[in-house]
């Protein structure tokens, strides 16, 4: 089965791959070398062997500060991805579908399909989560509410973890199968 991208979904479909590359990496960043607690732990202890002594507190507020730039690229790539959410509905109404035909399909293309519609869902989400979380004082969410949504947020990013490389494989599968040059059509059309 052949399918060819229009420039726009192309074009949305990269920059949507830059973004999620982006959160990914950042997110990944802030759970591991990043980590405050962990990072603090070694201001901590570096210090003290020089003999400069710190609180824990402080040692929290410098390793908050080292990640600060690191978390300022996770809100853009997120603004980046709200944005892209908001030109794929416009594609949707350009284009009259968000290209998944499923009438006809195999049940394999029909669950795919679905996939990525939940997959569009929970994007959705995490951009409005992460606004919420961003801007939650200018929203006047309480400190248990924004917590909340932070928990929920952090788990649900794992979904896009597992999809991105269930997408990979998909694609390389799809390519070396019934699709050959679906990579090539995501590039030039």
């Amino acid at each position: 089965m052949r399918i060819d991208y229009s420039r726009s979904l192309r074009i949305w479909h990269w920059l949507n791959a830059i973004a999620v590359s982006g959160l990914l990496l950042t997110f990944f960043l802030r759970k591991t070398f990043l980590s405050w607690r962990e990072n603090s732990a070694v201001i901590v202890d570096k210090l003290s062997s020089l003999g400069v002594e710190v609180t824990a507190e402080q040692a929290k507020i410098v390793a908050k500060a080292i990640r600060a730039p690191m978390w300022e690229w996770h809100i853009i790539f997120g603004v980046m991805l709200g944005l892209l959410l908001l030109f794929r509905i416009w594609i949707f109404w350009q284009e009259a579908g968000f290209g998944y035909e499923d009438e006809g399909e195999s049940i394999h293309m029909q669950l795919v399909h679905w996939g990525y519609r939940i997959l569009y869902f929970i994007l959705i989400f995490m951009a409005v989560s992460g606004v919420l979380l961003n801007w939650h004082e200018a929203f006047g969410l309480s400190k248990e509410l924004t917590h909340t949504i932070k928990e929920i947020h952090e788990f649900v990013a794992w979904t896009v973890v597992v999809f991105v490389p269930l997408h990979i494989a998909g694609v390389f599968i799809a390519e070396n199968d019934d699709q050959r040059g679906i990579v090539s059509r995501m590039i030039s059309g």
